[in-house]
């Protein structure tokens, strides 16, 4: 993306960063879509808010291929990119939510999965969040689908989801119901719930465990959702600095509780300040309102999403580090591997079968693609010839059809 904003303000200088956006797309491709450590650095699994960066960033790779006349390669990448846009909510959306109880639908903070897991749970009503920062002898662990955060704006931010989308408008409620704190400033947002990221309760500073305090950043996002969504942005901007010290410089964190000692309500905590990453929000959301539009919105992600003429493909991706056990009818089902391969596969069990020779790509990873057909109903099974080994693989593999 960095190489993308460069590019579009003929910044760049001279320098090539093709080779590097290449490299930095295969990395994605072979190690997702699960990411290990999300915005956070606390937790691994299907994040919104990482899939939200990856497929802006795949969407600006792509656009790259594209100037280099690669259509190929940038049809690839963009495809990668729908295969996540089209799996956002069924990884990461909860259809049991409790928190708000006439709210069933909203977007959880993450769904953890292990990383080396090669058939995770990708159910997001399912699994255990467990939080390293909470106090000695309280409870660490708990259902997934209770823990939320804002990361899903992201996906707001850089033109995947509509700002109106009824489960982002929903995933709000929910935040604002379980995370918003009002100062004499203006409203503020802790992290996640349950957060044991902060000062303790006595105003003692945080030694791997307290409580989570508000973040001024959170402050700066929800301003850019609601410019995005066309609301008046400005009271944002006052409560923003209204949080700023005498010398202007933002918190990590405010105090939420009432008055303590030397802390106080919307005041700075005790944890870092200046945090750049409040003062980059605050510098983009002025950036942002100067010129009407979000400034992290990627003009060939939102054309691609949510355009009149939105194209996303929709696609399931069976590769080494994740092996999915089922494809639904209508999708494209894509077998990736890290090196040149003749797959053999059959979706009549066995009665007849094809031999299809895999197409190589710019990034390191070799595909075949099987169209699933609304009768398809028997399975797709297949095995490997890799052809660097001149041997088939060791096993063959199943992917059911729903």
């Amino acid at each position: 993306m960095l190489a993308w904003r460069l590019h579009s303000q003929d910044a760049l200088r001279g320098f090539d960063p093709y080779p590097m956006v290449l490299k930095a797309a295969g990395y994605l491709l072979k190690n997702g879509p699960a990411t290990q450590q999300e915005r956070w650095e606390e937790a691994s699994g299907y994040s919104p808010s990482t899939l939200a960066s990856n497929i802006a960033a795949l969407t600006c790779a792509a656009s790259f291929a594209k100037l280099r006349g690669d259509k190929f390669t940038a049809e690839y990448l963009q495809e990668y990119a729908d295969f996540l846009a089209c799996h956002i909510e069924s990884w990461t959306v909860t259809t049991e939510g409790t928190l708000v109880p006439e709210i069933r639908e909203h977007y959880i903070r993450i769904h953890p999965v292990d990383i080396n897991d090669t058939h995770p749970n990708e159910n997001p009503n399912d699994g255990k969040l467990i939080l390293a920062n909470r106090p000695p002898g309280s409870q660490y662990e708990f259902p997934a689908k209770e823990i939320v955060d804002a990361g899903f704006l992201e996906l707001v931010r850089y033109g995947i989801r509509d700002a109106n989308d009824p489960i982002i408008q929903n995933s709000l409620r929910v935040v604002d119901y379980v995370l918003k704190v009002n100062t004499p400033f203006g409203p503020c947002w802790r992290r996640y719930n349950h957060d044991g990221y902060g000062q303790r309760a006595d105003g003692g500073p945080y030694e791997h465990w307290g409580v989570g305090r508000a973040w001024p950043l959170l402050t700066g996002e929800r301003a850019h959702y609601a410019l995005a969504a066309g609301c008046d942005v400005q009271p944002y901007i006052k409560t923003l600095e209204g949080f700023a010290s005498s010398t202007d410089m933002l918190p990590e964190q405010i105090w939420t509780p009432p008055d303590l000692k030397h802390l106080y309500l919307g005041g700075p905590t005790g944890a870092a300040m200046p945090l750049m990453w409040a003062h980059a929000e605050y510098i983009k959301l002025l950036r942002s309102v100067y010129d009407g539009v979000v400034f992290d919105l990627i003009p060939a992600v939102a054309e691609r999403y949510l355009g009149p003429g939105s194209s996303c493909r929709l696609m399931e991706i069976w590769k080494p580090n994740r092996q999915p056990k089922t494809v639904t009818r209508g999708f494209t089902l894509r077998i990736e591997y890290p090196s040149s391969f003749m797959l053999r596969w059959t979706n009549d069990e066995w009665q007849n079968s094809k031999d299809t020779n895999s197409l190589s790509t710019a990034v390191g990873m070799d595909f075949v693609d099987i169209e699933i057909g609304p009768e398809q109903r028997a399975p797709i099974r297949f095995a490997f010839y890799l052809k660097d080994k001149n041997q088939w693989g060791e096993k063959s593999y199943q992917v059911d059809v729903i």
